[in-house]
């Protein structure tokens, strides 16, 4: 199943090695989900996984960073965005996370922040956290 990863998920990988969040991302490649990836969540993980507290919260450089998320990458179905729903969110710096699952057929957003994407039910598609996918898939 198709799956994007909300920015805040791929940090809390980096903060913590006995996580959720972690043991999530170290799971891929895996044939029971796959991450989708748009232009515009590239950039923000390139920007926020590249902040000076977050290398310094992980103990990392920006090159390791920088290969992590090419790894990242590698396991990613690359989705085209044919159609813009914004505004859908109440916070607007989200709605291309929205658009990039509705175009992507997601069923799941993975994030911490499931109040930011109130309303994206109504396109079919949920809100979880790391762990309670992790329930869903059997490996927690």
């Amino acid at each position: 199943m198709r799956v994007v990863f909300d920015t805040n998920v791929l940090v809390a990988a980096g903060r913590s090695l006995r996580g959720a969040s972690n043991k999530l991302v170290s799971m891929l490649p895996d044939t029971r989900l796959t991450p989708v990836i748009s232009p515009a969540l590239y950039l923000e993980y390139m920007a926020v996984l590249a902040r000076p507290e977050n290398l310094a919260a992980g103990n990392r450089t920006e090159k390791e960073v920088i290969g992590f998320i090419r790894k990242f990458l590698s396991y990613c179905h690359r989705q085209r965005i044919n159609f813009n729903w914004r505004p859908t969110l109440r916070d607007p710096d989200d709605d291309f996370v929205l658009e990039l699952a509705i175009n992507a057929g997601c069923t799941y957003i993975i994030t911490f922040n499931q109040r930011d994407f109130a309303g994206c039910e109504l396109f079919g598609i949920e809100t979880i956290s790391p762990s309670e996918f992790l329930d869903i898939i059997g490996e927690l």
